[in-house]
């Protein structure tokens, strides 16, 4: 289960050096994309970190598991979040940063990330199953 959690995280780094690519081009440009303080450029930065940020995420979890030996339907599901949330955040960042409106999906990946870090402390309280 947490090898689905590392691919994805391995995936995620990969995608973030290349979606830095384009901005490190420009970046120097004050007015590339509306200015430093514009809402796309700000979203497209917010996109690009989410990247390694959520992919560290999915690292940890996948070491917390690893390492304490957790199982169970709560792993599971915390599995499954953290996955969503890493495509999530990053697809919701460029989208908004094209079309305002779509920040309104933001809660899909924050509530993915939040449910899932409270699933992983509840297995780890309960401790591993036997």
């Amino acid at each position: 289960m947490e090898k689905a959690n590392i691919i994805a995280a391995w995936i995620a780094i990969l995608v973030g050096f290349f979606a830095g690519v384009i901005p490190g081009l420009f970046f120097h440009d004050e007015e590339w994309m509306g200015g430093y303080s514009s809402w796309p450029r700000r979203l497209m930065r917010l996109g690009h970190v989410s990247f390694f940020g959520i992919a560290f995420v999915n690292l940890a979890f996948a070491f917390t598991v690893g390492h304490l030996n957790l199982t169970g339907d709560l792993v599971k599901m915390a599995s499954v979040l953290f996955i969503v949330a890493q495509i999530a955040m990053p697809t919701i960042c460029y989208g908004a940063s094209l079309k305002k409106v779509l920040r309104n999906l933001f809660f899909i990946p924050v509530l993915s990330l939040i449910i899932g870090a409270s699933a992983v402390l509840v297995a780890i309280f309960q401790g591993p199953k036997t």
